[in-house]
This record gives C-alpha cells, sequence and structure tokens, in this order.
C-alpha cells in the first residue's frame, strides 16, 4: 500500500475487510454483470467518500438541540464539482451525486488506441466556473497515465489550479501514478487499490479486466 503524509500525492483507502471482499468480488473474472455493477458502486462510494477528506473545510460552530450548547465543527466550501472521463468514469458519477448535493458535473471524452496506447481527446464540456472550483475527476482506472494526464491538462487549460484537483480512481497502476506526479507533483491522487504493474498491453495487473465494459454489459454476460 503507498500513501503521502502531506496532501499532495497518492492516498490509497485502507485496505478494511469490506474493501478487500468488494474488490475481489469484482476482480474476479467469473463475476456476473449484475454483481459487478454492485459491488463496484459500493467501492465508488466508499472511495469518493475518502477522497472528499482531501477537500478544504472551514470552521464551522452551530448550537445543538441539548441545553443550546455550541458546537464548533467544519464546513465543506461550496465550490465543489466533478468531472468524469467518460465512460467508465460516469459509473462514479452517482457516488459523488449522493455524497455533495446538487454537486455540477462536467465530461472529457479521450479514447485510447488500444494498439500505441496513446491518448485523444474528443469531447469536452465543463461547468462554466470551473476555474473558481475544487474539482473531482473520475476515472476508476489510472493504468499508463496518458489519459489521466490529458484530462488533468484540459482542467489547467481551463484555469483550474493544480492543487484544486483530486483524482479518483479505483485501480492505479505505479507507471501511471509516476507519470501524473511527474507531470503535476500537486494534483492529489485518491485510490481504492495501488496494483502491481501493467501489462505488456497496458492493462494494471492484476486488474480486474476492462472496467467500462464489464461495468456497463458491453462484454458476453455470465
Amino acid at each position: 500500500m503507498m500513501s503521502s503524509s502531506g496532501v499532495f500525492g497518492i492516498h490509497v483507502h485502507p485496505a478494511t475487510s469490506q474493501m478487500r471482499a468488494a474488490m475481489t468480488i469484482i476482480r474476479n473474472q467469473s463475476t456476473g454483470h449484475a454483481d459487478f455493477v454492485f459491488y463496484a458502486d459500493r467501492l465508488i462510494r466508499l472511495v469518493v467518500e475518502f477522497a472528499l477528506n482531501f477537500l478544504p473545510v472551514v470552521p464551522c460552530s452551530v448550537t445543538t438541540p441539548v441545553d443550546s450548547a455550541v458546537y464548533d465543527g467544519v464546513a465543506f466550501q461550496k465550490n465543489i464539482c466533478g468531472v468524469s472521463v467518460i465512460r467508465a468514469g460516469e459509473s462514479m458519477e452517482t457516488a459523488l451525486r449522493s455524497c455533495c448535493r446538487n454537486v455540477r458535473i462536467g465530461k472529457i471524452l479521450i479514447q485510447r488506441d488500444e494498439e500505441t496506447a496513446k491518448p485523444r481527446m474528443y469531447y469536452q464540456k465543463l461547468p462554466a466556473d470551473i476555474s473558481q472550483r475544487h474539482v473531482l475527476l473520475l476515472d476508476p482506472m489510472l493504468a499508463s497515465g496518458g489519459t489521466a494526464k490529458m484530462a488533468i491538462q484540459v482542467l489547467r487549460d481551463a484555469g483550474v489550479n493544480e492543487e484544486k484537483i483530486i483524482f479518483v480512481s479505483l485501480f492505479a497502476a505505479p507507471e501511471g501514478i509516476s507519470v501524473l506526479q511527474e507531470a503535476f507533483p500537486k494534483v492529489t491522487l485518491v485510490s481504492a487499490s495501488v496494483d502491481t504493474c501493467l501489462t505488456d498491453k497496458k492493462y494494471i495487473f492484476p486488474g480486474c479486466g476492462d472496467f467500462g465494459d464489464r461495468y456497463f454489459g458491453t462484454t458476453a454476460s455470465k
């Protein structure tokens, strides 16, 4: 497990029993579509909640119903949005919406050439005021880092400060982590797992296969 002591760097969700059990199910090649979606959604919710811990908060005092006691707590700032990398990243939108009411979500479409593993950007639609916001960039797979690097550059070109970007994934390969940390050292990386390596075909190993195909049911059902 990899982690960092500062805000910037790679933060991996603690390997709790429920995390490991859900991971075991979605990594299993024999898991059917319904179970894959159910347990992937569970993992996504957990990792999104974990990622929210790296957003800034401000002091907030409230009065409780018990003898008008004052509780000194914190509150998240309102300037949060999500951006999903189509299509696998769209699987993470529901979890973000369930944690952050009325959150705005943008879209970026980047497709990877399966032969060269080179990314190409086809589409982007971002909130008009995204430069004023903290952005949770959503993509369950951080493999070679090419797609994520391009997506982060799109956000930077839109005026988002590097330190306001949190990249949220389920699976991350060391190679992709290194690419992002070299290109954008102030971006915060959050993942449910750091896997061993990439295969020759640039798939995360051991991984879970093609997450998008398995989640959206575009592989043969079991």
